[in-house]
């Protein structure tokens, strides 16, 4: 049985703070949160939707770095719908929001875009920050992290071990210049201990000219994600991480649904349901384990029609609702 983890990065937007300010909270949760436009909603509440229609649960990375600026409040709203609903809370950190902190900042007079840009102590203090207040909004103490922008590097899973947490997924092996500077390669595809914590790395497909095409909604097509999972099952793999957003599903400018990524979204749910031999887990249902031995995480092979069908779909996707 291969274990596929969705995993659904959940946060407000600092850009949107940074335009509109603190009175738009409301709005910052629709478009953000929600996903609410003139047509429905495809956010987190659409998303649960959907994965129960098809008995299947999600992990949803909630980033509660907005309190500093709304108060535990604003992350509550979050939480309470995801854990009443019997998906799986983790931490997530977009160090972005300290700049709109101000004496709230716990590393006074530091900012920062990732998690990495700190220091070893200053990450403890982030990382025990985040945690006391996405418990404090409802959520079981979390045991799991992703870095904003996947910005970690081997000091992050140290405070993470430091502080008690298992798990982190920021590394992405599918992205060659990503902002992960984690001391692992594109080779470690599978989970594996590093710095006192399980690395769970994102999914990846072989795409052409030997690179790595990242296992992300809108990176590849919905026949990718369904014939990657095959994949996977048939070669015994241990476990799969998917990534979305809570705005995935959503045009570049968040006020119109994606048609083209929410169709996707259906058929790969669809087609989990009729899986037998992939289920869907989460870091508390079923926790990852490290691969200690085997032949390593042999990701789908590169297929040319699956690729020009993926252009074609993405082309149309950018067209219509601006790119991602």
């Amino acid at each position: 049985m291969t274990s596929l983890y969705i995993t659904i990065d959940t946060e407000y937007s600092s850009g949107h703070f940074a335009n509109r300010g603190k009175e738009a909270r409301k709005e910052n949760f629709l478009r953000s949160i929600a996903g609410r436009t003139p047509d429905g909603e495809a956010g987190i509440f659409y998303q649960m939707d959907m994965l129960e229609r098809h008995g299947l649960k999600a992990v949803f990375f909630v980033d509660p770095m907005a309190a500093l600026v709304w108060g535990v409040e604003a992350v509550a709203d979050i939480v309470g719908p995801i854990t009443a609903r019997g998906h799986d809370v983790q931490l997530h950190v977009h160090c972005e929001w300290l700049a709109f902190a101000g004496a709230e900042n716990p590393v006074p007079g530091r900012t920062g875009r990732d998690i990495k840009n700190f220091t070893l102590d200053e990450q403890c203090t982030l990382l025990d920050y985040a945690r006391g207040v996405l418990v404090a909004a409802g959520a079981s103490p979390p045991v799991a992290f992703r870095a904003g922008n996947y910005g970690a590097n081997d000091d992050t899973l140290r405070a993470l071990s430091s502080i008690g947490m298992r798990f982190d997924s920021s590394h992405c092996p599918g992205i060659a210049e990503s902002d992960c500077a984690i001391s692992l390669g594109p080779n470690d595809r599978e989970p594996v201990s590093c710095c006192g914590v399980i690395e769970v790395p994102v999914g990846c497909i072989a795409g052409p000219w030997g690179r790595l095409r990242h296992f992300q909604l809108t990176a590849i097509s919905g026949a990718e994600i369904i014939a990657a999972l095959r994949h996977a099952s048939r070669l015994n793999e241990p476990a799969m991480t998917l990534v979305s957003h809570s705005f995935e599903l959503l045009s570049r400018d968040r006020l119109r649904i994606n048609k083209v990524v929410k169709r996707r979204f259906e058929r790969v749910c669809s087609a989990l349901q009729a899986m037998h031999d992939v289920e869907t887990a989460t870091y508390t249902s079923r926790p990852p384990q490290a691969v200690t031995a085997g032949p390593g995480c042999r990701p789908l092979p590169h297929n040319p029609l699956r690729t020009a069908w993926r252009y074609a779909e993405q082309a149309l996707s950018n067209t219509l609702y601006g790119e991602h």
